[in-house]
């Protein structure tokens, strides 16, 4: 299977984000909170890929924030400020994962909804053939709630790597920053983390 390109978003680099990184490191709080409203949504999702439950994902954002405000000072621009913060992001939802167990649960915010259902479908068409639609037996809420248990399932690492590719589209290099291995851990985990989806996603995929 080919692997698409990142998303434009994430290949351009922001030289908005080096000027605001240096206020804020300089003690300026409004640089920070532009870094804060640019980031929030993106840090929640990834929060809420790993973790399963919105209720958590909010709390995890906030603590990402305040930790990535406190070490701000410690950011040496080795590597872009997003893949900083998703570093940091990661490790606090891996960090909660392993502590709490929750069940998973999907949103009620319609929109919100809907983007977990679209990723979810994404997942499918990463991890096999998807069929032209869910079972008879299941809605295509319930299918997208499979999809997010299947992809829970999976230990942290791998889940991670799946959650930075697939859904948040970032490549090897910046994932490997952001998990700190090497790129070729990272793309065997991937291919770990989508045959292990495969096999729990049959229902919903046709199988070749």
């Amino acid at each position: 299977m080919s692997e698409p390109e990142a998303s434009p978003a994430v290949a351009a680099v922001s030289f908005d984000d080096l000027s605001l990184v240096r206020q804020a490191q300089a003690g300026d709080a409004g640089a920070f909170a532009q870094l804060v409203a640019k980031y929030q949504g993106r840090v929640y999702n990834v929060c809420l890929r790993i973790s399963g439950h919105s209720e958590d994902a909010r709390d995890l954002t906030q603590e990402v924030f305040l930790r990535a405000y406190s070490s701000i000072g410690g950011f040496r621009h080795r590597s872009s400020f997003y893949t900083w913060l998703f570093r940091v992001a990661t490790n606090v939802a891996i960090s909660h994962q392993r502590q709490v167990r929750r069940t998973v649960t999907l949103p009620f915010d319609p929109g919100e909804e809907a983007q977990l259902g679209r990723q979810a479908r994404g997942l499918t068409h990463r991890a096999g053939n998807p069929s032209s639609g869910p079972s008879e037996r299941l809605s295509r809420r319930e299918a997208d709630q499979l999809v997010v248990a299947a992809l829970l399932e999976l230990d942290e690492q791998h889940r991670a790597a799946v959650v930075l590719r697939d859904v948040e589209g970032l490549d090897y290099q910046q994932i490997a920053e952001v998990l700190q291995v090497a790129v070729g851990t990272v793309k065997s985990r991937l291919h770990r983390a989508r045959k292990m989806l495969r096999e729990r996603l049959s229902p919903l995929l046709e199988i070749e």
